[in-house]
């Protein structure tokens, strides 16, 4: 059984070996072979008389200045310098942004302080709830400090009238435990 294992494993393996190969020849083949094909044809150029360089009357490429003159000037700044009609409405408009951005900061800030605000007076009455637990349990420790010494006072009174008693016990002869 185990037999039957190691040969599924080794197909398996070569089944992977030749992937590889196919892939990486797919991959690089081309490559490889514009290689080697220009390899070949410089070594027969070099062998073989080189012909005279060619001699074409051929206009110059045209630029972009000469296919579209109005693209050559990209820039927006000055873009309805020279019109005052446009010139005033930029203008408004970026007073109008101006004040617009104001309000935004405006609007902004009483929003933060109307939440600091809220946040603040919650903390107040976190803090004053704390304190009013806290203040109950200085109660309670006080109440229960009192009881624990009226505790040990009353002990102490009972440890004598104990001694009391028994110091009579034993003059009337009672030996104890």
């Amino acid at each position: 059984m185990s037999r039957g294992r190691s040969d599924s494993g080794g197909w398996l393996r070569g089944c992977l070996v030749v992937f590889a190969v196919v892939s990486a020849l797919v991959v690089c083949g081309p490559a490889l072979y514009w290689r080697f094909k220009n390899a070949i044809a410089v070594r027969n150029s070099h062998n073989k008389l080189s012909c005279p360089p060619c001699l074409c009357d051929c206009p110059p490429p045209l630029s972009l200045f000469q296919l579209a003159p109005g693209l050559a000037n990209l820039s927006v700044s000055d873009c309805g310098s020279n019109d005052p009609d446009l010139k005033e409405e930029m203008e408004k408009q970026f007073v109008d942004l101006l004040s617009e951005e104001l309000k935004l900061q405006e609007s902004v800030i009483e929003a933060n302080t109307r939440h600091m605000n809220i946040t603040l007076a919650e903390a107040k009455r976190v803090a004053s709830q704390y304190q009013r637990e806290a203040d109950k349990c200085i109660a309670a420790t006080e109440t229960c400090e009192q009881a624990r010494e009226r505790a040990e006072a009353i002990l102490i009174k009972e440890r004598k009238v104990t001694l009391v008693w028994e110091r009579r016990a034993r003059q009337m002869g009672w030996e104890g435990e």
